[in-house]
């Protein structure tokens, strides 16, 4: 009888130390690298006065899809899912700092101009107090205000001029993405590798991609600010698994051949999606070979003057 006693409370202790070492390691949170890196930038420009002023809307955007990673994360969806999601929150926030610093300029050249035309008035009222005074001290302060307006003025075109290059460069990204035939989605700016098609089962890209290749590297080496997510797809030959594989390794393959034209690894990721969202019926040999290709994805200021 004294046995039993003792083994009860003996199970008992060990049962509880299971169920407690149990609820510990549920505790641990779910994690995703990528929804850190967004979550992590998000806050530091929301920390900046002039970008929370001036890019509001675009912060807003940004904690909405950022809110939606960690849905999906918390809900246990498609890794791919979530990770695609903290990027499209991580560039919207690069969006939201780039539209705060050029609406900043744009207010500095207001500014300016306001400035001029008060210099302007001073300059004027100070002649006539010259020439009314007819004083030495006189004509030396509107000396000065000449030459103060003269610096205000050389500030205010100088301002112009920055704002004109940051323009015209907006300007030459919008001319070269539409030469390669981007198109505006809810994923992003997306330029489709229509003459990079590949055989059924293969990954090796074409010759007759060569062209589209070495235009894409030159816009990415020119630009090194612009991210792209590449983007694999097959047919629906095989099986879904030996597709998904498939499709990583075309990403891949335009991945590579892209850093072997200059560009650096850090501006491209990758990420395959087997025989998913195809863009033609896989019933006929020729809807087959558009669904075999590679998307290069942009998320940036740039996607938002292309038009659908």
């Amino acid at each position: 009888m004294n046995t039993r006693l003792h083994i009860t409370p003996l199970r008992t202790a060990l049962a509880g130390a299971g169920f407690a070492l149990l609820a510990a390691c549920t505790s641990v949170p779910i994690q995703n690298g990528m929804l850190d890196q967004a979550r992590s930038r998000l806050q530091a420009a929301q920390a900046q006065p002039q970008t929370v002023a001036m890019a509001a809307e675009e912060l807003a955007r940004a904690r909405e899809t950022l809110r939606r990673g960690d849905r999906a994360l918390a809900n246990g969806d498609d890794t791919a899912q979530v990770t695609h999601l903290g990027y499209m929150a991580l560039q919207q926030v690069v969006i939201a700092e780039e539209t705060a610093a050029s609406r900043n300029a744009q207010a500095v050249v207001a500014g300016a101009g306001a400035e001029r035309d008060r210099m302007r008035l001073e300059l004027r009222t100070r002649e006539v107090d010259v020439a009314q005074a007819q004083t030495a001290t006189a004509e030396r302060a509107a000396a000065t205000s000449t030459a103060q307006l003269a610096q205000s003025q050389a500030n205010t075109q100088a301002e112009r001029d920055r704002v004109a290059r940051r323009d015209a460069k907006v300007s030459d990204l919008e001319s070269q993405l539409r030469d390669m035939n981007a198109r505006r989605t809810d994923r992003g700016t997306v330029v489709t590798l229509g003459d990079l098609l590949f055989d059924t089962g293969a990954a090796n890209l074409r010759p007759a991609g060569q062209r589209s290749m070495a235009q894409l590297a030159d816009f990415m080496r020119r630009n090194p600010e612009r991210l792209a997510s590449i983007e694999g797809y097959t047919d629906s030959t095989g099986s879904t698994a030996a597709n998904q594989a498939l499709s990583d390794r075309r990403a891949q393959a335009v991945r590579s051949a892209l850093m072997q034209r200059g560009v650096p690894g850090n501006q491209l990721s990758i990420q395959g999606f087997g025989e998913e969202r195809p863009v033609a019926g896989n019933d006929t040999a020729s809807g087959r070979q558009m669904n075999r290709r590679v998307e290069v994805v942009f998320a940036s200021p740039a996607a938002d003057l292309v038009q659908r």
